[in-house]
């Protein structure tokens, strides 16, 4: 392609600039061979005339199309040469505030100065798992990509960061080691992470100084290797550092600083354990004083003391060792004050005795103050004859003391370097490691000395590397791509290194020198020029003699060789290291201690890894000369250094500084360009420009170029042929491409070649569709105005025509008008005149009829009132008379009705009336209380008397049972006994029938007196009714006024509360996840432990660990009685002997217990085995008249038991129906009175049915005796059956006709006693009834009494006020009537609160004591049974219903949950009831209810919780179990609380699920923990739907091509090596792919029965982590960040929008949490040029932040040539507009962040009865009850 192809009008080129460097320009006229010169146009539309030579090689650069401009990598750019890097940079640096560019394998990092919302946590997960060109460039994309190679390729990596000071490289290097910490955490507790960061400050404090170029430069290099284990975790670190310069230590230029450590020393001297240390200001010290300025802005030297402190103590230095250091360093301090003193015209000098620095110096160290003063001073001379000491001139004392200085802080920086790798060091084996090189960059100055020839010579070898690997990743580049190829060429630097190091190079001739005795720098110089005079690579400066010239790769750099002996000797007297040796302190004589030379072992070939040395040798004891230089030294380390990189794949991190004022994103062109010459980026980009920089893979050119090609060839369906075919047509020379296996290769500037034929192809299409589109135009312009002309000729024609016509009309009409009016006007008059005619002859004949009819009716009228005027006179004279009588009588009855009025005010007013109409009042209250005392003696007398017959009954019933005794023995009837016994039964009957009487009367007495107390009651009731509702009345009104206002205060009240409940679930639910991941933690570290310990006998149950965990969660476990010791010891087992002696005093108080239950249950066998000893014997003395006779009495027992079975069940439901009926009324009634009578009312039924129980027990007691007293009377009863016999033949009754038994006699005589005692105890509580209620009926008088009278007296007090007063008063009045109902109705239901639960209690104690009877009834003796059997009369008992309970044995319980919960998959069960393991298991825990057993309750609860979370941890990545464990978990929590007998969870129960209740347990904390179970597995359910979904979203949403053809305008991507990418990396999905999978979720959850409102929650979290993610992804993406983006991201929101629709959960809130994206799609798609705009982005973008809008916005990249990059001041009018927002710094969203999980209560319709069990769980141990 010639010049003149390239070079033509409007083409852009770069001329060059001395201000700007390169500055643009537009060509004007087209290029011609031999042209000149050519004619340009500059930016500011000045014409310039660029001058070129004759044979046209100087033509400028071209620049590329601005759809190339921002490009993330710098080789994507067609024309690839100084100016396009340049203006690439600065554009991204600038316009779009991008500090990082790719330049293919490089990362050019730009300080911008200033902080950026670009390295928090959510910027490393979201770079974490990406390939290299997926994100934007970044630090984390680097260290990701090192990272993934290093587990793909298991092979070592590195990082390399270089740049000149002030760059960015510690913190480059800093954000790298974060990233790897963060990714890589140790797998164990070690917090390595932790260390390795905190050797940062450490390393900063001791080795960083201010530069006048950097306020923190780092003057020493360091090699920092983070090993990882086989799982590649962090395992451990280790430090090498390189050329520490120890010359700042005594010597800082102007506006720098000493090291950062000791300043910090300084600032913190006033501390109290600094005093010792003698330190003041910086100022005061020589060390530190020389730079001017001690303080840095913005940087507290005291603050990062303390941090430095901390880093020191979390990397294990002891505090002794820290003040060690600082001593050492605060010696140093003081060694640089010591005055000299010169004597004998400087030739010896000396240090006074009495120099406080001195003192302080030898006390800090330890060391003798003579010995120093001495030696500091004189040296020793060894010779082969004698040993001579010499003094030292003051120049050389002073070189001597700075030796001396630099020598100790170089020992202590080592020392502390090798601690720091000591803390970093772990035990495990490295399996790989990932190295970042801190090191300085290329460094030229105006005096250049030792060390910058040693950093450009590390810098040399570094380019060297960095050359060859770029060079091998090209070559690789091609061989895969299967293209043909050439060597490049590339600047190879090998010459220049081996000047530096080769043999007799620059590093041999200065080690030479310096072992010359009278060597000088001079002399050293002149071999220079001598030897390398001729080099290429060396110059000799033309005005110096003491200087050198080296052209280095980046420059030529001038070094002037004063001080490079003594650098590097480095010399240092051995007399003073001897004192310092023999140091008091051991750390400080351990500095200087000899050590022998290890030697460097090379490294092999097929190690694993590489094995290290510090690359800092430990210093050796120094005499007067070293035996290894410090070039020699660097040099070794350096070539060590080199190896290590060579051995891994490396990655370079170059770090540019924009401007030298350190002013935030300012470019400065000119150092921008230095840099980038010193870093090699030019380098790569001239390597990469040799060849083929641009590569298009097939598909994407096709995309690109389809506009080029014809109908032809897009017929064809191999895209590669088609490619193939339009590049030989475009391009001619082959030479210019090259085609691979999957990508096009080009030459330098073909691309841009390949992008103006496509413009010019657009804008011809464009030129064509405009002249097409103005012709169109302009002929619809013309028949426009062709048919306006038409329309309006035809209605102006008709205008006129029609005017015509109207003049015609008018003239015609106007002579009718005329004709018709003259004729109307004469009928007119002639009807007036004729009418007026008329008129006057009808008035003139009236007028004369009127006269005379007047006239005679005047004269009939003055008759009729002659009449009437003498009748009223008579009348009026009559009604005066009578007048004046009435007036006489008023007066005389009104003057005797004022006198009784008088009187009757006079009596009103005495006592004595009061009185009168109280009588009545005080005569029946004195009648009431009469009554009452009578009654009150009557009640009196009766106890009296019924205390005396009970005491003469029961002296009667112990002679009764005397005489019985002796009759018995005796033998010998006495009739006359049962006489008096008959006799006195009778006496009996008759006292009772008088007390029944007597009582009948009371209770007459009682009903009259009840019923007069509440009419009177009713009555003072109606007329506080009557002032409620006036009261009411009144405050009805001001009550209305105040409902709004506190409507609206409830709803903001609850607002709030619904706020504050959200917050507070969420960091509850926050703490479970927390509790949930340390208890995944504790199991983890003791498989760990168990793994590692392998000790024999050792017992441990990992399944069962988190059992114990839950109980004691749950306190309601440790309350129980364990009954068995083997369970408390093995629970001593399972938690260890730690938590075992914790609980050793419940372990004492459960042994004890055990004991007890034990001793009980021996002596109950031992009664049990005595009984049935008895009646074994009874049985065999039995005879067969005794069987016959037993028959009935057996009979008769068993069918009173069976009665009384019957009456205690039936007791058992009046008191559950009484239960419910106190809970009823405790709810439902409102007035207190009503509450407390029906309280009262039931509290008296219920007394009497405990008292009818209570004789029910005593009447199955005396049966109980009876039957044993039969048992007893078998063995003797022979005798004294025939005494009987004899007696009843001959007993017989005095008073009665008939024969009757003494035993029934006893018997009947028994029962009269107990109906007397039963009689008496009614008696007795009906007394106390009334007494009761006599007094309550009282108190309720008093108090309405008293409630009245204050009611009136309010009433008075309100008449008296104002109507406003009054309202208010009576408003006050009602709020506090209303205050005393309220507390008096609280202390009620707390009272009716305790009595329920007293009787609950109550009812447990009796419930468990009928349970006790009927077990003892079950272990009667089994003659009992047989007997019973031969009765017919035997009572059947029913077969009773499925009660919905399942009863299994203790030894089950393991299998149980093995087969319902451990074992069962969720196929099993799909066919059935859903949640159907959570029903079985509630009837199981319904069943341990029943049966009031609360051990086996416990241990069930517990079993279950831990097999949840047995088989969860199993399954912990198994969406569908997790899923139908959580709907079982929660519809488990549904059921307990379902059947809680709460009233609140009972609402929607039928009455047979009321039935299913809980009856003795109260499981409101098991509740809890099942609550919190329910949690742990809901975040695990999110955990595995985000981990499978998380992968697919970026894909999904943002690269693929859902809507066909809008990918054909992708813009260029990153440059991909073949090192970057594995096979398999690349894995694409589709929006339809994640819809596929939600409805999978979706399905999956329905089926198990999850509840709807948790399924909501769960896709609302997943929607919302679908959003954070993409929109993480679209912040730091450029290439996603354009037109074509925003709509394809439109319709993927719009197809789950539609999902979700489709599924119903458009309440979950799911849809409103992909707003911010849906906003950042509509921004992308926004106009964005005007304020206009700018006004509808911030009213449209409510859910981004503002640096998330101007972020987007500076993403922003047009994909062609017609669209417009968004500009910088409309930027800032964004940024200025949302200056009012205040949102948080935040860029990226938390896509980690778990919304609080809320569970409905969902009560079930189905019945436990119902439920049926399928054989395939294999469940046939469990019984239906």
């Amino acid at each position: 392609m010639s010049a003149t192809q390239l070079y033509t009008k409007y083409t852009r080129v770069w001329i060059p600039d001395p201000d700007e460097v390169w500055k643009s320009a537009e060509i004007i006229k087209d290029y011609k061979e031999g042209d000149k010169s050519l004619q340009l146009k500059l930016e500011d539309e000045t014409l310039y005339e660029y001058p070129l030579d004759l044979q046209g090689k100087e033509l400028p650069f071209l620049r590329n199309p601005d759809i190339l401009v921002g490009q993330n990598d710098l080789t994507a750019l067609s024309y690839l040469h100084e100016p396009a890097v340049l203006h690439n940079l600065k554009v991204r640096f600038l316009e779009s505030n991008h500090i990082y560019t790719y330049c293919g394998i490089v990362l050019v990092a730009i300080n911008p100065y200033e902080p950026l919302p670009i390295y928090e946590q959510d910027v490393i997960y979201a770079y974490s798992g990406r390939n290299t060109g997926d994100m934007d460039p970044h630090i984390f994309a680097v260290a990701e990509e090192a990272y993934k190679q290093m587990a793909r390729d298991e092979k070592n990596q590195s990082i390399i960061v270089s740049g000149e000071s002030g760059a960015g490289k510690t913190v480059s290097a800093k954000y790298a080691m974060r990233f790897f910490t963060t990714v890589g955490g140790s797998a164990s507790n070690t917090n390595i992470e932790a260390k390795v960061l905190a050797s940062s400050p450490i390393m900063e404090a001791i080795a960083n100084a201010k530069t006048t170029r950097n306020d923190n430069s780092s003057r020493f290099g360091k090699y920092i290797e983070i090993g990882f284990d086989k799982k590649y975790h962090i395992i451990g670190a280790n430090m090498r550092t390189y050329l520490l310069e120890k010359s700042r230590v005594v010597f800082q230029a102007e506006d720098e600083r000493n090291y950062h450590i000791f300043y910090q020393l300084c600032a913190s001297s006033s501390l109290p354990e600094f005093k010792d240390l003698g330190l003041t200001c910086a100022e005061d010290f020589f060390y530190t004083s020389q730079g001017g300025d001690t303080s840095i802005d913005g940087v507290d030297d005291a603050a990062d003391f303390e941090k430095t402190r901390h880093a020191f103590t979390l990397l294990g230095v002891k505090e002794s060792h820290q003040m060690t250091i600082f001593r050492i360093i605060a010696a140093i301090l003081h060694l640089g004050n010591l005055e000299i003193q010169g004597e004998r015209d400087g030739e010896a000098c000396s240090v006074s005795s009495e120099d406080e620095h001195l003192s302080s110096f030898c006390s800090l160290l330890g060391v003798e103050h003579s010995q120093m003063q001495h030696w500091l001073c004189h040296r020793k001379l060894v010779t082969t004859a004698e040993t001579l000491v010499k003094s030292m001139t003051l120049h050389q004392v002073e070189n001597a003391r700075n030796a001396l200085a630099k020598h100790i802080y170089a020992q202590l920086f080592t020392w502390i370097v090798q601690h720091i790798n000591m803390a970093l060091h772990s035990t495990v084996r490295q399996h790989s490691f990932i190295g970042v090189l801190d090191i300085y960059g290329f460094e030229t100055f105006e005096v250049n000395s030792f060390e910058q020839f040693c950093i450009n010579y590390a810098n040399e070898k570094l380019q060297q590397q960095f050359n060859s690997h770029v060079f091998k990743l090209e070559q690789e580049e091609y061989m895969k791509e299967e293209i043909s190829w050439t060597l490049i060429e590339f600047y190879d630097n090998q010459p220049c290194i081996d000047l530096i190091e080769a043999k007799l190079g620059i590093l041999d001739l200065l080690d030479e020198e310096c072992k010359v005795p009278k060597g000088t720098d001079q002399n050293w110089a002149q071999k220079l020029y001598d030897r390398h005079g001729a080099s290429q690579h060396f110059q000799k400066p033309r005005m110096s003699n003491t200087s050198f010239i080296i052209l280095h790769f980046a420059d030529k750099v001038e070094y002037q060789s004063e001080g490079f002996l003594e650098k590097n000797r480095d010399t240092v007297y051995e007399e003073q290291i001897n004192i310092l040796k023999n140091s008091k302190y051991q750390m400080v004589a351990d500095l200087f201690q000899e050590e022998e030379a290890v030697p460097a072992v090379p490294a092999r070939k097929a190690a694993p890894r590489i094995n290290v040395r510090s690359a800092t040798p430990p210093f050796k004891a120094a005499n007067k000369e070293h035996r290894k230089t410090v070039g020699h030294q660097f040099r070794n380390s350096l070539h060590l250094l080199m190896e290590t990189l060579n051995a891994t794949t490396p990655h370079y991190v170059r770090c540019i500084k924009p401007n030298d004022e350190k002013i935030p994103f300012k470019f400065d062109s000119k150092r921008a360009v230095q840099q980038l010459r010193a870093c090699g980026v030019l380098e790569t980009i001239r390597i990469s420009a040799a060849a083929f920089p641009s590569r298009w893979s097939y598909p994407d050119f096709f995309n690109r170029y389809r506009v080029l090609m014809n109908k032809r060839d897009l017929s064809k369906n191999d895209k590669k042929q088609i490619c193939q075919t339009l590049l030989k047509d475009l391009i001619k020379d082959p030479d210019k491409f090259q085609f691979g296996r999957t990508k096009i290769f080009f030459r330098a500037g073909q691309v841009a070649y390949l992008e103006k034929l496509r413009t010019d192809k657009f804008r011809a299409a464009t030129i064509m569709i405009q002249k097409t589109v103005r012709g169109w135009l302009q002929r619809a312009k013309y028949q426009r105005l062709r048919r306006a002309t038409l329309t309006l000729q035809r209605f102006a024609r008709g205008h006129l025509a029609r005017r015509h016509f109207w003049n015609l009309r008018r003239s015609r009409a106007a002579i009718i008008l005329q004709k018709q009016y003259r004729m109307v006007r004469m009928r007119r008059a002639f009807l007036r005149v004729r009418s007026a005619t008329l008129t006057i002859q009808a008035f003139a004949r009236g007028m004369f009829v009127r006269r005379i009819y007047h006239q005679m009716l005047m004269e009939h009228k003055a008759a009729i009132l002659q009449r009437f005027v003498r009748g009223w006179l008579a009348r009026v004279r009559l009604r005066r008379a009578r007048a004046a009588a009435v007036v006489l009588q008023c007066h005389w009855r009104r003057l005797r009705a004022r006198r009784q009025l008088q009187a009757l005010r006079i009596e009103a007013r005495s006592a004595q009336h009061l009185k009168k109409l109280n009588i009545g009042m005080e005569n029946k209250v004195v009648q009431l209380q009469r009554k009452v005392d009578e009654q009150n003696k009557e009640n009196k007398l009766l106890n009296e008397q019924l205390s005396m017959l009970t005491s003469a009954h029961s002296s009667e019933v112990e002679k009764l049972k005397k005489e019985l005794q002796e009759y018995q023995q005796s033998q010998q009837g006495d009739g006359n006994q049962l006489l008096s016994l008959q006799e006195e039964m009778e006496h009996l009957r008759m006292e009772l029938e008088r007390a029944h009487g007597e009582r009948e009367v009371m209770e007459d007495s009682h009903n009259k007196e009840r019923d007069l107390l509440r009419k009177r009651i009713s009555d003072l009731e109606e007329e506080n009714a009557l002032l409620k509702q006036e009261k009411e009345e009144l405050n009805s009104t001001i009550l209305c006024q105040s409902e709004d206002e506190f409507a609206r205060n409830t709803v903001e009240e609850n607002i709030q509360m619904k706020k504050e409940l959200e917050e507070e679930r969420s960091r509850y639910q926050n703490l479970v996840k927390e509790y949930a991941s340390l208890e995944q933690r504790y199991d983890n570290l003791r498989d760990e432990i168990t793994n590692i310990k392998h000790t024999p006998g050792h017992r441990r149950n990992p399944s069962n660990q988190s059992s114990l965990e839950s109980d004691s969660n749950n306190p309601s476990i440790c309350t129980s009685e364990i009954g068995d010791t083997e369970d408390v010891i093995q629970q001593v087992e399972e938690i260890g002997m730690e938590k075992a002696a914790m609980d050793m005093t419940l372990f004492l108080k459960l042994q004890k217990r055990v004991r007890e239950l034990e001793l009980e249950r021996k002596k109950l066998q031992a009664q049990l085995e005595k009984k049935e000893q008895e009646s074994k014997k009874s049985q065999v003395v039995e005879t067969k008249a005794e069987v016959a006779s037993e028959h009935e009495d057996f009979a008769y027992n068993s069918l009173k038991r069976q009665e009384l079975e019957s009456e205690n069940k039936k007791l058992k439901n009046e008191l559950n129906e009484l239960r419910k009926a106190i809970a009823d009324n405790a709810t439902q009634n409102n007035s207190s009175s009503d509450v407390q009578d029906s309280y009262n009312l039931l509290l008296n039924q219920l007394k009497s049915a405990n008292e009818e129980l209570e004789v029910r027990k005593e009447e199955v007691l005396i049966l109980r005796s009876q039957i044993m007293k039969a048992a007893q009377q078998k063995e003797t009863g022979k005798n004294m059956v025939k005494d009987k016999e004899s007696i009843s033949h001959n007993a017989s009754w005095p008073n009665s006709d008939q024969y009757v038994d003494r035993e029934d006699a006893i018997e009947a005589y028994q029962g009269m006693c107990k109906t007397n005692w039963l009689l008496e105890a009614q008696l007795q509580e009906q007394k106390k009834n009334h007494e009761e209620e006599v007094e309550a009926l009282r108190n309720k008088v008093d108090l309405m009494q008293e409630e009245l009278e204050k009611q009136q007296q309010a009433f008075l007090q309100t008449l008296q006020l104002s109507p406003e007063a009054q309202v208010e008063f009576g408003l006050q009045q009602e709020i506090t009537r209303l205050t005393n109902e309220n507390l008096d109705l609280k202390e009620l239901l707390e009272k009716l609160e305790k009595n329920e639960k007293k009787l609950k209690k109550q009812l447990k104690i009796y419930r468990k004591k009928v349970q006790d009877f009927e077990a003892f009834q079950a272990m009667a003796p089994e003659e009992w049974r047989s007997h019973e059997g031969n009765i017919q009369m035997a009572v059947q008992r029913k077969e009773k219903d499925f009660q919905g309970m399942l009863e299994y044995y203790k030894e089950d319980e393991p299998r149980l949950i093995r087969n319902l919960i451990t074992d069962l998959k969720p196929q099993a069960v799909s066919a059935t009831v859903p949640c159907l393991p959570a029903y079985i298991l509630y009837m199981c825990i319904r069943h341990a209810d029943y049966i009031n057993d609360d051990q086996k309750l416990n241990s069930l609860l517990t079993s279950i919780i831990n097999g949840l979370k047995k088989v969860l941890k199993k399954n912990y990545n198994d969406f569908e179990m997790t899923s139908f464990w959580l709907a079982n978990t929660c519809r488990l929590l549904h059921c307990l609380k379902q059947y809680s007998g709460e009233e609140c969870f009972m609402t929607q129960n039928t009455a047979k699920q009321n039935e299913h209740c809980l009856q003795n347990f109260d499981l409101a904390e098991y509740r809890q923990a099942f609550s919190q179970l329910s949690i742990q597995i809901y975040q695990q359910l999110i955990n595995i739907a985000e981990g499978i979904l998380h992968p697919r979203i970026v894909s999904a949403m943002l690269e693929d091509e859902s809507i066909p053809g809008l990918s054909s305008v992708k813009p260029l991507g990153y440059r991909k090596y073949s090192t970057s990418f594995a096979e398999g990396d690349c894995d694409s999905y589709t929006l339809d792919e994640i819809i596929h999978q939600l409805n999978t979720f979706h399905s999956t959850m329905c089926d198990q029965g999850l509840d709807p409102e948790i399924i909501q929650q769960v896709f609302k979290q997943l929607f919302y982590m679908i959003n954070a993610v993409t929109l993480n992804n679209l912040l730091l993406r450029k290439d996603v960040c354009s037109w074509s983006t925003g709509m394809q991201l439109r319709f993927n929101i719009s197809q789950l929008e539609e999902w979700l629709r489709g599924k119903n959960l458009q309440q979950s809130g799911a849809a409103q949490t992909l707003e911010p994206l849906i906003q950042a799609a509509q921004l992308l798609q926004l106009k964005k040029k005007t304020s206009e705009d700018a006004d509808a982005i911030c009213s449209l973008c409510t859910s981004l932040m503002t640096q998330q809008i101007v972020k987007i916005l500076n993403l922003y990249t047009p994909v062609n040539e017609f669209e417009e990059r968004v500009t910088v001041a409309f930027i800032r009018n964004i940024q200025k507009l949302l200056q009012e927002r205040n949102d948080p710094p935040q860029l990226l969203l938390d896509f980690k962040h778990m919304f609080p999980v809320q569970f409905p209560y969902n009560p079930s319709a189905i019945t436990l009865d119902s439920i049926h069990l399928p054989a395939s769980l294999k469940l046939d141990f469990l019984n239906k009850v």
